[in-house]
């Protein structure tokens, strides 16, 4: 279904993390998720310039896992997503997940949020995150809520 929309992928690198998905991994977690046309950039960052992006864009001054910037006055859709790859190793190894499949999730995640999806009351985060886990499914992951450790 995904394969009729356009994507217009750029995979920007700031980070020094060594266990980081390939571009073509990148596109078809974000191919996974799309629902419309997309323009897009995705950057892996390191934890400073996730922290002060967090900080500058969100009032909040730790690093997070992944942020999304969506422009809602383009068409087609336009966006950002950096993802904060420490972060990201650091909850797949508390939450004993695979690297990928958390970078996976997250990558499906921001994607899901660009396109007006949301988790800020109980209905649309059950929404959100049945679409997360099927189509983490489809990818052939786990279910990205389940935590088994």
């Amino acid at each position: 279904m995904s394969q009729l929309y356009k994507l217009y992928l750029s995979v920007q690198y700031a980070s020094q993390c060594k266990e980081l998905p390939t571009r073509q991994q990148f596109r078809r977690w974000v191919m996974a998720a799309l629902r419309q046309d997309l323009h897009c950039t995705l950057r892996v960052v390191d934890e400073a310039e996730g922290r002060v992006l967090n900080r500058d864009f969100r009032g909040k001054d730790y690093a997070t896992n992944v942020l999304t910037f969506v422009y809602d006055d383009t068409d087609p859709l336009s966006g950002d997503i950096v993802i904060c790859a420490p972060v990201v190793e650091r909850e797949s190894v508390e939450q004993g997940k695979q690297i990928l499949a958390h970078y996976a999730h997250m990558t499906i995640h921001s994607v899901l949020h660009l396109q007006g999806y949301d988790h800020e009351n109980a209905a649309d985060a059950g929404r959100m995150e049945a679409l997360e886990t099927a189509l983490m499914d489809k990818l052939g992951y786990p279910a990205p809520y389940e935590v088994t450790t």
